[in-house]
């Protein structure tokens, strides 16, 4: 029997703030954590496509079809990122965010590829911040756009820590076509495939 993709299940998830990005896990540092099976009755084989680190939320792809795992994890796809910065982001920043910044990843230094970014006029219309997040009494946060081709582990924030600006809050937004529109965190929507571009 030949597999195709309506046999696979494929799913959108708003991954919740202090969720690990996946299923289960065998560590016993890890036993107090909050898994995505959670959130679901997911079928057997689902894997997460890519990953958002535990303090960051969004659209969290979810497949059985290792072929379009593969696909969304190649830089054909772009992901776009809202970004909560502390301090009042200068036009300069971003323009460095766009034209790549050094970070360091596995111990070495990374230089960024260049990416789209831009500040937001105004807050974005995301779900309310499920943790607590410094007021504006502290000075001042703006959010910020990055949308990237590439996902080394934690890019975003040390990008914006790169640039002076540290990520207080961090919401993926789009993956490809695909927005979280309206989702809220810990909503799950199955779809049929992903058409992402």
């Amino acid at each position: 029997m030949t597999e195709n993709s309506t046999e696979h299940k494929h799913f959108a998830i708003y991954k919740p703030y202090g969720f690990l990005s996946q299923f289960y896990s065998n560590s016993t540092q890890q036993k107090r954590k909050r898994f995505l099976g959670e959130l679901d009755d997911f079928p057997e084989g689902i894997m997460a496509i890519g990953r958002l680190d535990e303090k960051s939320e969004g659209l969290l792809l979810l497949t059985t079809d290792g072929k379009m795992s593969d696909f969304v994890n190649s830089q054909k796809v772009e992901k776009e990122y809202y970004a909560q910065v502390d301090g009042d982001i200068t036009e300069e920043a971003v323009a460095k965010l766009r034209a790549g910044v050094e970070i360091g990843f596995d111990g070495k230094k990374y230089q960024t590829k260049p990416c789209k970014a831009f500040k937001l006029g105004a807050i974005p219309d995301v779900p309310v911040a499920q943790q607590k997040i410094r007021d504006d009494r502290h000075g001042p946060t703006t959010w910020v756009s990055i949308t990237l081709n590439e996902g080394k582990f934690r890019q975003v924030r040390k990008m914006t820590s790169a640039v002076g600006f540290p990520t207080l809050r961090l919401v993926r937004v789009r993956v490809g076509n695909l927005g979280i529109n309206a989702m809220q965190a810990g909503d799950v929507v199955e779809h049929s495939t992903f058409a992402l571009r």
